[in-house]
C-alpha cells in the first residue's frame, strides 16, 4: 500500500478508532524535530496494516457472501478463549 499518499489525515482516517487517532497526534505533535519522520513512518506502518486487514476483510466478506463459507483453513479455538476469559475473570480482569 506504499503507492498511497500518505499524510497525517489519512493516517488518522485510517486508524479509525478515536483512541488510536489521539495517541497518534500526541505522539506526532510531541516528537523533537529529528524523530518526527521516524514517528510518522511507524504509524503510517500501522495505518497501512489496518487498511489492508480491512480490505482483506472486506474480500473474505465478499467471498462469504457469494459461496457461504469463508475460504481459508480455520481453526476453532472457542474452548481456549473460554478458557481464558474464565481464567480473566476468576483474577477479577473485566
Amino acid at each position: 500500500m506504499t503507492a498511497k499518499r500518505w499524510t497525517i489525515e489519512t493516517i488518522c482516517d485510517a486508524l479509525g478508532s478515536p483512541p488510536a487517532k489521539q495517541r497518534f497526534l500526541s505522539e506526532i505533535n510531541r516528537a523533537p524535530v529529528h524523530e518526527i519522520v521516524t514517528v510518522f513512518a511507524k504509524w503510517q506502518q500501522i495505518a497501512e496494516d489496518i487498511s489492508a486487514a480491512v480490505e482483506r476483510g472486506r474480500e473474505l466478506a465478499r467471498v462469504e457472501a457469494e459461496t457461504g463459507e469463508v475460504p481459508g483453513e480455520w481453526i476453532d479455538v472457542t474452548d481456549r478463549i473460554q478458557a481464558e476469559a474464565a481464567a480473566a475473570r476468576s483474577r477479577g480482569a473485566a
